[in-house]
């Protein structure tokens, strides 16, 4: 791609080579975050050798796996009280919608607080909501509301902690590979975490199981209180200008992320795959009945797309550079969701199992759109810029859960599923068109807004 000439929009990065395939520097202007592999990219070596880095890994594993054991206690407590299967799985659904509220109404607090207070008050918060949940007598619909108050402080967290990295990291080669390691984390604590939550609820109440929850948030803002530099708000200006216009700060940063015409095509491309992958997931239980092969089936089907998510994104940090990442980033996108097509077949248990395995590897198309998404986004907005993708994936994610649900009702697993897949494959292309129109250097409007 050739270099971009003109001058740079107000308020964007300048566009490096980094950030366009080629590879240079893993850190940011001025940044020292860490050491490269010797005579060439960047490995998760480099990023674990960063010990700010290290304390914010520690702080999400712990985090990750206490929200995962969280909504299987609170499911499990909720279907005792009620034994009602529709208040159970709410309780999951809960885990997904109030995204869009934090995402969207909160979204600010990412760039205008400083960033080590954001996260460990947000810590906090979710400690105090499943205290809530252990005490006695709590009605089901407070242990409801509380679920709905992790939820929606979940994307401020998870927004604020990955600008947080482009402060630790740099914004290069070492940011997209912390990236990385926070998708394995979150994809190893389903693994784990269901297994765990299982097992520890099977032992002792379902209480001394959020009881736990609570401790692994407080052990996280722990972490990330002493193992964390303090440093200033990224917009010092609207902070001092007015705290109480938070709300009115976040929907303009909102409206000023959807107005750039690049940030929007990345926005897109962050949103669909995820949307369109998790219409057979959400379908395995059903799938599995259809099979005969039951609740072990079931779990065994679960499996498969965290497994291919951990293992492609191992194989692709450790084994590939920038440039070939990036290179991945279009074809890892739109073949994520092929595979659901094979469920037209009605596959074997085995068969299935594969299936999900080879739709996870699609995850590693997120290489890229981390690397272009930071370069796109001006600085005083990286907060909420990562705030507002992590919201509206999950926000798509349980629209799309819901939608297919709603489909199965009418139509059979066999076209359901595979029809997913055949309508992201659209998606996805016309998405990655419009990607491939907005790269800087590809005309005069490529990177600004409209």
């Amino acid at each position: 791609m050739s270099a971009t000439t003109g001058p740079v929009p107000p308020g964007r990065r300048p566009v490096r080579p980094e950030d366009r395939f080629e590879e240079g520097p893993p850190g940011g202007p001025g940044e020292a975050p860490g050491p490269a592999a010797p005579g060439g990219p960047a490995r998760y070596r480099a990023v674990f050798a960063v010990p700010e880095f290290r304390a914010v890994f520690a702080a999400h594993l712990l985090s990750s796996l206490g929200v995962v054991v969280c909504e299987i206690a609170l499911s499990v407590l909720v279907f005792r009280r009620t034994d009602s299967p529709l208040l159970s799985a709410l309780t999951f659904a809960l885990g997904l919608l109030p995204y869009v509220l934090g995402g969207t109404l909160l979204s600010a607090v990412a760039d205008r607080y400083p960033a080590r207070r954001v996260l460990v008050v947000c810590d906090l918060l979710c400690a105090l909501a499943a205290a809530g949940m252990v005490l006695p007598g709590t009605p089901v619909a407070v242990l409801l509301v509380l679920r709905c108050v992790i939820a929606a402080i979940a994307p401020v967290f998870a927004g604020t902690r990955a600008a947080t990295l482009g402060d630790v990291l740099g914004e290069g080669e070492l940011f997209v590979l912390g990236r990385s390691v926070i998708r394995i984390v979150n994809q190893s604590a389903q693994l784990v975490g269901f297994g765990v939550g299982g097992l520890l609820v099977a032992v002792v109440t379902p209480g001394a199981v959020l009881a736990l929850t609570g401790v692994t948030f407080l052990g996280s803002a722990l972490l990330l209180r002493l193992g964390t530099r303090a440093r200033p708000a990224r917009d010092g200006d609207g902070a001092a200008a007015g705290r109480g216009a938070l709300l009115g700060a976040s929907l303009g940063g909102v409206r000023r992320l959807l107005a750039d015409r690049r940030v929007r095509a990345l926005l897109l491309l962050s949103w669909l795959p995820p949307a369109l992958v998790v219409v057979p997931e959400a379908l395995l239980v059903p799938y599995a009945d259809l099979l005969g092969a039951g609740p072990g089936g079931a779990g065994l089907l679960m499996c498969g797309m965290p497994i291919g998510a951990v293992v492609a994104e191992s194989l692709v940090g450790s084994l590939l550079g920038p440039r070939a990442r990036s290179r991945l980033t279009f074809p890892m996108a739109v073949f994520a969701v092929l595979p659901s097509l094979g469920f037209a077949a009605r596959p074997s248990l085995g068969w299935a199992v594969l299936l999900l395995v080879l739709t996870g590897t699609g995850i590693s198309y997120n290489f890229g759109v981390d690397r272009w998404f930071v370069a796109a986004v001006p600085a005083e907005l990286l907060g909420q810029g990562m705030t507002v993708v992590q919201a509206g994936r999950m926000t798509a994610m349980g629209l799309a859960m819901g939608a297919a649900g709603l489909a199965a009702e009418y139509a059979p697993l066999r076209a359901v599923m595979p029809a997913a897949g055949a309508l992201g494959a659209l998606g996805v292309l016309a998405v990655v068109r419009e990607v491939r129109r907005t790269a800087p250097g590809r005309g005069s409007t490529s990177a600004t807004a409209e």
